[in-house]
């Protein structure tokens, strides 16, 4: 198993592309990141599980330069933690249950109803 995918201009400002979604908004990269990392060869399923992968450390680099520059205080997440990590437990599980389509249609009206609802405020 290889370590690293063939790197080249597409998925370096594929990466650049989620990190800045990521870091201007405070999330989002992982909704870029599902498209982009189908366009390099993953079926719908690896690219959902993939994009964790690429969101996790950008969060953390993100969350870091948010706590350092003061403008978030972890008192403020810290509720949110424990229904967050059972919701990604479950939604781990439902990943690899859910057939291809189903999951399609779910992120797709995910991404719309994100939408409308940012439209919308």
């Amino acid at each position: 198993m290889k370590l690293f995918k063939k790197i080249n201009f597409k998925t370096v400002f594929s990466g650049i592309a989620i990190g800045i979604v990521n870091g201007l908004m405070g999330a989002g990269g992982g909704m870029i990141a599902v498209p982009l990392l189908k366009k390099t060869g993953l079926d719908q399923r690896k690219a959902q599980a993939n994009a964790i992968a690429v969101i996790l450390p950008i969060s953390i680099v993100s969350c870091v330069m948010y706590l350092i520059r003061g403008n978030v205080q972890i008192s403020d997440a810290l509720p949110f933690l424990p229904g967050g990590i059972l919701g990604a437990v479950i939604g781990t599980f439902l990943l690899s249950k859910l057939p291809t389509k189903l999951l399609k249609k779910i992120f797709a009206a995910f991404m719309i109803w994100a939408g409308v609802r940012l439209l919308m405020r």
